[in-house]
């Protein structure tokens, strides 16, 4: 038997609930994983809640991110014992995911713990810190294209308290450049400065409907809120700088015009952490036990038990909640 979160959906309604499971409820899977932790994030939220309609199987085990010892494995590139961890791949939304004590996996989704990382570490950084990463690793090759050091203009982070912008802050501070974080929790820019901002800016300036060219600051974006601030941080984006975005926190749409891009050259990656190459991954989470201060991440990290995570999930919703949340899922 195993604890877990389970969403299920019936005539009833739709509900999760902190439930018991025998091991022959887990799915198929050619890794069976002993999860130490996971993680609490914004689409995890979404799928405990039913805000909106994350899930697609019923009944679910939500959980993007799992890390974990593996117990049995029927692929040669793992063994009993071996250290893992997981982000994304459809999992906590079409296969079970990582708010359990046990999972049963794909070996093609895995990747060793790297050297370095506590399991418990790594879910501090989890899908949040992994996607910020390869947020960075955008701008930095599009810089090193234009021939761009660090240093050489303003930085902007949008959602900065969150978690993605928490780490990206962390990241880009450490490598060399000043970086402005937007937030729309002003009481946080202590926390902010803390992790290298060098300044701090009400989301309120980028929020609302703005002009299609503004004056030009920015030479990158991290941008984890979509709608009007993803817009307008284009429209402020100077001449060849480039847009990374890989958030909708405050919707899908995109209020934009082609104008930053014909008039400007402004570039705008799409980062997608769900189904990344298994390349960039390994890229990204090597960076990430090489790059990030440890006394920095434990600084932006909660950790909560898994009978803690049901409620937790309307803070994240609400945007209550600082940086990451770590869910042990033994506590």
């Amino acid at each position: 038997m195993f604890r877990a979160l389970l969403i299920d959906k019936t005539d009833a309604g739709y509900g999760c609930t902190l439930t018991e499971l025998p091991d022959e409820r887990l799915p198929a899977g050619e890794v069976t994983v002993r999860v130490s932790h996971s993680t609490l994030n914004y689409k995890d939220a979404l799928a405990i809640t039913g805000r909106t309609p994350v899930v697609r199987q019923f009944p679910m085990v939500p959980g993007i991110d799992l890390a974990g010892t593996v117990e049995a494995s029927d692929d040669p590139r793992f063994r009993p014992g071996d250290a893992v961890l997981l982000n994304g791949w459809g999992v906590g939304e079409v296969h079970w995911g990582g708010l359990a004590q046990r999972a049963c996996l794909k070996a093609d989704w895995l990747l060793p713990l790297p050297a370095g990382l506590t399991a418990a570490q790594a879910m501090a950084i989890g899908t949040a810190g992994y996607t910020a990463m390869l947020c960075v690793m955008a701008l930095q090759a599009h810089w090193a294209a234009q021939g761009l050091a660090p240093g050489s203009g303003d930085v902007l982070v949008t959602g900065a308290a969150g978690g993605v912008g928490s780490i990206a802050v962390a990241l880009l501070a450490r490598a060399g450049h000043r970086v402005v974080a937007s937030t729309g929790r002003p009481h946080e820019a202590d926390y902010l400065h803390a992790l290298g901002a060098a300044e701090v800016i009400d989301r309120a300036t980028l929020a609302a409907p703005g002009k299609p060219l503004q004056k030009e600051r920015w030479m990158g974006v991290v941008d984890a809120v979509g709608s009007h601030t993803l817009a307008n941080a284009c429209a402020s984006t100077r001449y060849g700088g480039a847009v990374a975005a890989c958030g909708l926190a405050q919707g899908m749409d995109f209020p934009a015009t082609v104008a930053p891009f014909i008039l400007r050259g402004v570039t705008l990656y799409g980062i997608d952490s769900v189904m990344a190459p298994m390349a960039r991954r390994r890229e990204a989470w090597q960076r990430l036990a090489a790059e990030l201060d440890r006394t920095l991440l434990h600084r932006m990290t909660r950790t909560i038990g898994l009978a803690e995570a049901i409620a937790a999930a309307n803070e994240v919703l609400a945007g209550r909640v600082r940086g990451r949340l770590v869910v042990d899922v033994n506590a």
